[in-house]
C-alpha cells in the first residue's frame, strides 16, 4: 500500500478519444493491478438543452473536451503507463510532467463534490440552482445516495419531464412557497 495521498491531473487526449483513453486506463488499472495508484478517472460532463427537428431535449455534452480528470499518486512508472496508453498526448503541465490540480479548480470542475448532510426527502419541492436548469423548480421522485443524484419531475416545454440532477445543484423549497410562486408551479404544470 501507498502512503501518499492521491492528487488530480489533466490528461490531454485526441479529439473524440476521452471515452476510449478512459476505459483503456480503466483497463490498464485492473490488468497491472494499480488500484493504489490510479483511483479515479473523469470526463466532465455538462447537461444542455438542444433543438433538433423543432424538438427539444436534454442531452449531456462534454464540459472540456480533449480532456480527462485523472486522480492518482505520480511516480515515474505511472507517469510512463499513462502517456503510453493510445490516444493519450501527454499530461497538461511543463514539458508533459503533471501539475496538481488546486483544490478551488477541482470544485469547480466538480471532481469531488459530496453533500453530506443532504436532507431531500421524496416528494420534497425543490429549486435548480445550476446547469442549464437554473431556476426550475421541481418535486424530487427517487434518491440516489451514493450517486448523489436526484430524480427531479420539473416541467420543461409544457410537459412534466424527469430529470437527473446532483444533490449539489438542489436547493430545498420550504413548504412555505410564496403565493406568486404558488400560482405560477402550478400554472406551469
Amino acid at each position: 500500500m501507498v502512503n501518499e495521498q492521491p492528487k488530480w491531473y489533466i490528461l490531454h487526449t485526441y479529439s473524440g478519444y476521452e471515452a476510449m483513453v478512459k476505459d483503456s486506463l480503466e483497463k490498464l488499472i485492473e490488468n497491472n493491478n494499480l488500484g493504489d495508484y490510479i483511483v479515479d478517472l473523469k470526463i466532465p460532463m455538462e447537461q444542455v438543452i438542444e433543438e433538433k427537428n423543432g424538438k427539444k431535449k436534454v442531452v449531456e455534452r462534454k464540459l472540456l473536451p480533449c480532456y480527462v480528470f485523472i486522480k492518482m499518486i505520480y511516480t515515474n512508472q505511472i507517469w510512463y503507463y499513462v502517456t503510453s496508453t493510445r490516444g493519450v498526448t501527454g499530461f497538461c503541465g511543463p514539458q508533459g510532467r503533471p501539475i496538481p490540480m488546486k483544490e478551488e479548480e477541482i470544485r469547480k470542475m466538480r471532481l469531488e463534490e459530496f453533500v453530506s448532510n443532504a436532507d431531500f426527502a421524496i416528494g420534497d419541492t425543490v429549486e435548480i440552482e445550476d446547469g442549464p436548469l437554473a431556476g426550475f423548480l421541481g418535486t424530487i421522485k427517487e434518491l440516489n445516495a451514493t450517486a448523489q443524484k436526484a430524480k427531479v419531475a420539473t416541467t420543461m416545454f409544457g410537459r412534466e419531464t424527469e430529470v437527473d440532477v446532483e444533490y449539489i445543484q438542489l436547493k430545498k423549497i420550504d413548504a412555505e412557497i410564496p403565493e406568486s410562486t404558488a400560482e405560477e408551479t402550478s400554472e406551469n404544470a
